[in-house]
C-alpha cells in the first residue's frame, strides 16, 4: 500500500478528483474535513485555539471559522502557529484511517501539502491545477465570496508554478474530461512502484 498526497490550490477542483478516485475504488482521506471535525471535537485543540484566537473563536461550543480567517489575513504568521497545532492531529488521524485500508493506493486530499512540506511524507503527491479565472469562478459559486476575497485566499497559497516543480503527477482541471488524466496518473504511479 502506498500513501499518495492529493493537493491543489483553492478552486482547483481537487475534491472533484478525490470523488472520482473514490468511485474508482481508491480510499480518500479528506484532511480539511478532518481538521474541521477536530476544531469541533478535540478538547485540548479547542482550548489552545481559544487561547490564541480569543473566546470569540467558539460560540455555543461551535468553532467560528470566520474568526480564524479574519485573524489569519490580518496576521499571516498566525498560520504557522495554527498549522503546528492542527497538522499533527490530522496526520495522526490519517495514519489511523490508512492503517485500516486495503487498497494499493490510499489518497490524502489536502490543500496545503506543499506549503507545509507534508508532501515529503507521501510516496508521491498528485497536484491538481486549473486556470486562475476558473478557480475564481468556482470559489465564488461555492462560497459566495467576492472576487477580491477569492484572490486574497489564492495569494496566501503557493502559486501552481512553484508546486509543479515538486511533482511529476499533475492533473489539469480546466473543464475538459478528467477520467483519462486520472487513469494516466494512476498508471504512472504504478510504474513508479
Amino acid at each position: 500500500m502506498r500513501y499518495i498526497g492529493l493537493s491543489g490550490g483553492i478552486g482547483s477542483g481537487k475534491s472533484t478528483i478525490a470523488k472520482t478516485l473514490e468511485h474508482m475504488g481508491y480510499p480518500v482521506f479528506y484532511s480539511d474535513e478532518e481538521a474541521k471535525k477536530l476544531y469541533a471535537t478535540h478538547p485540548s485543540l479547542k482550548n489552545e485555539l481559544i487561547a490564541i484566537l480569543g473566546k470569540d473563536s467558539y460560540q455555543n461550543g461551535v468553532f467560528q471559522k470566520h474568526v480564524l480567517a479574519t485573524q489569519l489575513f490580518e496576521n499571516p504568521a498566525l498560520k504557522e502557529q495554527i498549522t503546528a497545532l492542527v497538522h499533527p492531529l490530522v496526520r495522526e488521524r490519517f495514519n489511523e484511517w490508512a492503517g485500516q485500508q486495503t487498497a494499493d493506493f490510499v489518497f490524502n486530499e489536502a490543500a496545503i501539502l506543499f506549503e507545509t512540506g507534508a508532501y515529503k511524507q507521501f510516496a508521491a503527491t498528485v497536484l491538481v491545477v486549473a486556470p486562475l479565472e476558473t478557480r475564481i469562478q468556482r470559489v465564488q459559486k461555492r462560497d459566495g465570496l467576492s472576487r477580491e476575497a477569492v484572490l486574497q485566499r489564492i495569494a496566501h497559497q503557493w502559486p501552481d508554478s512553484k508546486k509543479i516543480n515538486l511533482t511529476p503527477y499533475i492533473i489539469i482541471n480546466d473543464g475538459q474530461p478528467l477520467l483519462r488524466q486520472i487513469e494516466d496518473v494512476i498508471s504512472k504511479l504504478r510504474t513508479a512502484q
